[in-house]
């Protein structure tokens, strides 16, 4: 008989304390951590890179919107991996590649080279984790707190923006931009134990059942098939639901509003607007603790309340607060008034969007669905910071960005009310079908 793991010791160490499903949890929200400091460099990094190396931010913005693209598309195939060779074999693979990609980028000496390093290796490494992550663990290790669970793993990209933003503005501003990108490439080499030692595939693993599971809890579903062509027939499934075009679309509207547009031009439009770089880092930190906040509180919301009236709301206060920055003069009231409700607002549309996808799609096939949705997502957040980029080489000012996203967030508030209620028609019909 083989000796116990670390991680069964461990369980079996904290089984009468807490359940070994929290120490999974925040194995991977340190994980994601990562991630969203890779996540946020572009904000910080736009103008550095354009005044050292003499790029454009046009061009700059081409290997950020590759980077944001390849981070939603591989959503879907990070999931198929994970039911085929396990979350921590694929999670150690891509912290690996996340290292290799930031230390590597550091050597570039033309776009061409950081299009390959930040924007290919590093969007393929971020999205082996980010989209699909959060909503393995949760599925796979909670029954309890679902909601309450996904928002705390959700957070931490706005965790990730106050612990690094302000370092890495920093580290460029007096470093270079180079010494930021090794900083963060140390990050994520350094996890590779912590998730090697900690972290188990499921709680049958270490003697358990998910947290919050009654003593009848059915084993989990064995999805079938080849890990590649997985994501596809998944696709072709959830693509006969309307309600999948729905989150489908509104997901594409909340990636071109936050990552794409906020996360990746934001420093460089208050910069163009006299607001030193390190001033507006902080800004975004500050939006960090905001959301926080909002993102936690999200969470717990949809466990109790209707998930499509809270997207609502999400999506039209997100509007109206990218419509009124412009005009804000900003002043430190005016930027503070959309820190504030920015915020807040920032990913707070997560939980609520894969509450819906769990609801209508099932336990053990919403991660490879809710990886497509995600990847609207990023193909979202891909359109708007190359877009944004262009408009401002071409207008020579971010107006029109900041009006499109604005308008497209009031539509999305309306659009997902259409989602149907789960349980009904084919939604029903396509969760008991066999995975």
């Amino acid at each position: 008989m083989s000796a116990p793991t670390p991680r069964y010791a461990l369980a079996q160490r904290l089984r009468e304390r807490m359940h070994y499903a929290w120490v999974v949890a925040a194995v991977c929200f340190v994980t994601l951590l990562a991630v969203a400091a890779v996540r946020s460099m572009p904000g910080v990094l736009m103008v550095p890179l354009s005044e050292q190396e003499g790029w454009s931010r046009g061009t700059i913005s081409l290997a950020v919107s590759i980077g944001l693209a390849l981070f939603g598309l591989m959503g879907p195939f990070a999931a198929a991996l994970m039911q085929r060779v396990g979350m921590r074999r694929t999670m150690l693979a891509a912290l690996l590649l996340l290292g290799l990609a930031m230390a590597s980028s550091t050597l570039a000496r033309s776009p061409l080279q950081l299009i390959v390093t930040w924007g290919l290796l590093g969007g393929i490494g971020t999205g082996m984790l980010a989209m699909v992550l959060g909503v393995t663990v949760v599925n796979r290790w909670f029954e309890a707190r679902r909601g309450s669970v996904l928002g705390a793993l959700t957070a931490s990209t706005a965790t990730g923006q106050l612990l690094f933003l302000p370092l890495l503005a920093a580290l460029s501003s007096s470093l270079g931009w180079r010494t930021a990108m090794l900083v963060v490439a140390g990050v994520a080499l350094s996890l590779i134990p912590l998730v090697w030692w900690l972290l188990p595939e499921r709680p049958a693993e270490v003697g358990l059942r998910r947290y919050g599971a009654q003593d009848d809890d059915p084993p989990p579903a064995v999805i079938t098939g080849s890990t590649l062509m997985m994501p596809f027939r998944t696709l072709a499934q959830a693509a006969r639901v309307p309600a999948f075009w729905l989150l489908f679309g509104s997901f594409f509207v909340c990636g071109l509003s936050t990552n794409g547009l906020v996360g990746t031009h934001l420093i460089a439009f208050c910069i163009d607007n006299g607001i030193p770089e390190v001033r507006a880092a902080g800004l975004l930190a500050a939006m960090g603790v905001f959301d926080i906040l909002g993102t936690t509180l999200s969470g717990w919301l949809s466990d109790r309340y209707d998930n499509r009236h809270l997207l609502f709301i999400y999506y039209g206060l997100r509007g109206l607060s990218l419509l009124f920055l412009p005009y804000s003069g900003f002043s430190f009231y005016g930027l503070g008034l959309f820190t504030l409700f920015y915020g807040l607002d920032w990913i707070a549309t997560v939980p609520p969007t894969v509450r819906l996808t769990s609801d209508v799609f099932g336990r053990e096939r919403a991660p490879m669905v809710y990886g497509w949705i995600g990847a609207g997502h990023q193909l979202g957040a891909a359109t708007a910071a190359f877009g944004a980029g262009v408009l401002r080489e071409v207008n020579n000012r971010y107006l029109e960005a900041f009006e499109v996203a604005g308008f497209a967030c009031i539509l999305t508030a309306c659009m997902v009310l259409m989602v149907r209620r789960p349980g009904t028609g084919e939604t029903r019909e396509l969760a008991a079908a066999p995975a």
